[in-house]
């Protein structure tokens, strides 16, 4: 069979060009990574420095509106201390979790800059991971001077990097070419926000546009990303930003999951409720999920797992929150079907909604599926189906020429070459010779 292998060549010799195009070499190469070196100590220093005053304020109550975001609200405390939590158990908690979900911002930065720095795109990459992970824990220096300025660059730093980062990723080039001046906004937009002298910082309106801002500038980065995905990125580029948009993508719905609930119960959102406080702690572990995405496209290891993760991801997200639904509808609707028939109306709600799920699992499972592998995999639900059909056929065909017929139109649906070659293996009792059978004249002069 012979292949169109002209598309493959041109994507591999376009990735081999943008590689070339992004990796460092020489002086420039030595002094990018001095200087990445410079950044990532100082922010390992700034985060183990922060640790002792991360932890004393974790443990004091917030007064007044001088609040960093490490305290705790008086209410939050009461509402701790009603559960038997002290403010020093709460310290201790917070501080194990900053410092584990530090050391894997950190790791994953210095290993992408240990086996790639020769690529400013993974040096930029590698540089904001480590950054973000040093922010977790700097809010608790705004009480030193000393340390309050390089802490303040730090946080200055950390999203004109992430900015750069998403506008530039995977190949360390302004895609389309307007995001350039879209970054050189940012950056000075920032440099304004942060300036000590900042006219910004007592308007009352500041807050609002600064939000509207940054939603501005996400859709824009969405926009241009899209873009690039559909008309610029070669197929390993893309299986790259698919890790990407998956991370992202969990990170978003289960933000919207720990939201869900205030809307059933305001009192969740309650100052003295826990919930803002456990599910900022749970929001560390998921913001993981950012880390390990980044390094896994940038290393480019088992790139193309991601559809599988995305497709069972679809479909058992889908099938859960389905059957959640219909769980408690069933429950609902059976405690009144059976409020007067039986005594313990509830108990028998909860096993007959039980069996119930149980009994529509698998079939729901299956449709759902089929649903997803038609929706967002056509071209490979279709392959499937096609091949699924042949082998049907080639288990009850016994003519030759019929099951040729049908393996050159399995091969053709599927693989869609430009010119199919079936040889047939003469007979060793006859000695006879068969040609080769084909079909699709070839577009070119090349026999495959």
């Amino acid at each position: 069979m012979n292949m169109k292998h002209v598309p493959v060549q041109v994507s591999v010799s376009a990735e081999r060009h943008t590689e070339g195009e992004t990796r460092l070499q020489g002086s420039l190469l030595r002094v990018a990574q001095a200087a990445w070196i410079l950044v990532a100590v100082v922010s390992c220093i700034l985060f183990v420095v922060s640790l002792p005053t991360f932890y004393t304020q974790a443990q004091s109550v917030c007064t007044g509106s001088a609040c960093n975001g490490v305290q705790v609200s008086p209410e939050q405390a009461h509402a701790l201390a009603t559960h038997g939590i002290s403010l020093t158990s709460y310290a201790w908690y917070s501080v194990l979790v900053t410092i584990l979900s530090t050391l894997f911002w950190f790791s994953a930065g210095w290993l992408i800059f240990w086996r790639k720095s020769e690529y400013w795109i993974a040096l930029l990459v590698a540089i904001q991971l480590v950054t973000q992970g040093a922010t977790n824990s700097i809010a608790a220096l705004g009480s030193f001077p000393v340390l309050q300025y390089p802490a303040n660059w730090l946080v200055f730093l950390n999203p004109v990097l992430l900015f750069l980062v998403f506008a530039l990723f995977p190949t360390g080039r302004f895609v389309p070419k307007w995001t350039r001046w879209l970054a050189l906004i940012w950056i000075a937009y920032n440099v304004v926000v942060f300036s000590p002298i900042s006219p910004f910082a007592q308007v009352s309106w500041f807050p609002a546009f600064y939000y509207l801002l940054l939603i501005s500038f996400m859709i824009s980065l969405v926009v241009a990303q899209i873009y690039r995905y559909r008309f610029v990125s070669t197929p390993v580029q893309r299986q790259q930003t698919k890790w990407i948009v998956f991370a992202f993508a969990s990170i978003i719905l289960t933000m919207l999951v720990f939201f869900v609930p205030g809307l059933f119960n305001p009192a969740l959102f309650q100052a003295g409720s826990l919930y803002s406080l456990i599910t900022t702690n749970i929001t560390f572990f998921v913001f993981l999920l950012g880390p390990l995405s980044v390094y896994v496209a940038i290393m480019r290891y088992r790139l193309y797992d991601i559809d599988v993760i995305i497709n069972r991801t679809l479909v058992y997200g889908s099938l859960t929150v389905i059957l959640t639904l219909l769980y408690f509808g069933l429950i609902f609707a059976l405690q009144s079907l059976f409020q007067g028939l039986f005594k313990q109306n509830n108990a028998v709600a909860i096993v007959v909604s039980t069996l119930v799920i149980a009994a529509l699992f698998q079939p729901l499972r299956h449709r759902i599926q089929r649903f997803i592998d038609r929706r967002f995999y056509r071209s490979k639900y279709d392959a499937a189906k096609t091949l699924e059909a042949f082998s049907a056929t080639l288990r009850n065909e016994v003519d030759l020429s019929q099951l040729r017929e049908h393996l050159l139109n399995a091969v053709q649906e599927t693989m869609q070459p430009s010119h199919v070659s079936l040889w047939l293996r003469p007979s060793e009792h006859d000695g006879t010779h068969r040609a080769p059978w084909r079909a699709n004249p070839p577009v070119d002069s090349q026999e495959g």
